[in-house]
């Protein structure tokens, strides 16, 4: 692919923050600096994303235990392992994504202070980068039963493929749920030993909550993408966002209230326990509410403040799962 004209000349040393990045983060503040633009290929100065990827594994492993009742001490491990798994991972597939979209960041505001269009890291010791994160997610993956190794092998082919989605179809956003939301079926899996149908139905109301949260995180880049032709629903939708949103929030919550009673119903009968897990879904629901009203899609600030709320609005379930657990 040919860079576009107006890709700016690489004009970022190597300590310069990137533009989207939380404020006063720990890579500007107190990494070295010659770490940091690797950090930053791996967004560990904007640490949302790897609880987007984080949370839905906490989801399935909880409703795993729901489903049989039993909390294992290797239970613990899962739950370590999953946050180090979502950091290791996240951090590869951003390098892959910064790799890819390396002509496109150049030519949109938000993206261009990045580190390989900024010219602080080479697209090989990028790929050198990612190798290296995903060989130690790898190791790490090892020590889970054997189901659950081959799912995570197989997590490998969404991760691949979203980077490209949004030069071909509108839903970027779906390939992106069927990579953020693997974890589910593999903490699921990793638990239990099999995949089951509950962690299926959970899987896509994470899809259903990744739509809600990135199509309003599209929208800050809703004009450079309409110039260079990248693709999204948030150009789909335009103002038509807050009903689509709506329907993304009654899908997640619905789909969430499934999972909890198909994981639940002839398992533990115990109605009050599948009464408060129930609960977490729909409080998690209100929170999006929420969102929706405080959206205004041409706020960026706000947008951006909207999307990295979703950290909260993944772990509402949770306290509500480990209460259900231990009634």
């Amino acid at each position: 692919m040919t860079a576009p004209e107006n890709t700016p000349e690489p004009n970022h040393k190597v300590g310069d923050a990137v533009a989207d990045a939380v404020k006063d983060n720990w890579v500007d503040r107190i990494a070295p600096v010659a770490t940091r633009p690797y950090l930053r290929l791996s967004r560990a100065d904007r640490p949302i994303g790897t609880w987007l990827l984080l949370l839905p594994c906490w989801w399935g492993l909880l409703l795993a235990m729901l489903h049989d009742g039993q909390a294992r001490w290797f239970d613990l491990w899962i739950f370590f392992a999953c946050g180090l798994g979502a950091w290791l991972m996240r951090g590869a597939g951003c390098t892959w994504n910064d790799i890819t979209d390396r002509d496109i960041d150049g030519s949109v505001e938000r993206t261009r202070s990045r580190p390989i269009p900024s010219g602080q890291v080479s697209v090989k010791m990028a790929l050198a980068w990612m190798v290296a994160q995903a060989l130690v997610a790898f190791a790490i993956l090892l020590t889970f039963p054997v189901n659950a190794i081959l799912l995570g092998i197989l997590a490998l082919l969404p991760v691949a493929i979203y980077p490209f989605a949004k030069r071909f179809t509108w839903w970027p956003q779906i390939f992106l749920g069927l990579a953020f939301n693997w974890g589910t079926l593999l903490a699921w899996t990793a638990h239990t030993g099999t995949l089951g149908t509950p962690a299926i139905i959970l899987y896509f109301a994470g899809i259903s909550w990744t739509l809600f949260y990135d199509t309003i995180y599209a929208h800050q880049d809703k004009e450079d993408d309409a110039l260079i032709g990248v693709k999204s629903t948030a150009r789909l939708f335009g103002t038509q966002t807050p009903i689509w949103l709506r329907r993304f929030l009654i899908g997640t919550v619905t789909l969430m209230g499934l999972a909890i009673i198909a994981a639940m119903i002839g398992q533990r009968g115990n109605p009050l326990a599948l009464l408060i897990a129930l609960s977490g879904a729909c409080v998690m629901g209100w929170h999006m509410v929420w969102q929706i009203r405080m959206l205004d899609i041409d706020d960026n600030d706000r947008l951006l403040m909207l999307f990295r709320s979703n950290r909260d609005t993944g772990l509402i379930p949770l306290p509500f799962f480990a209460v259900a657990l231990f009634l």
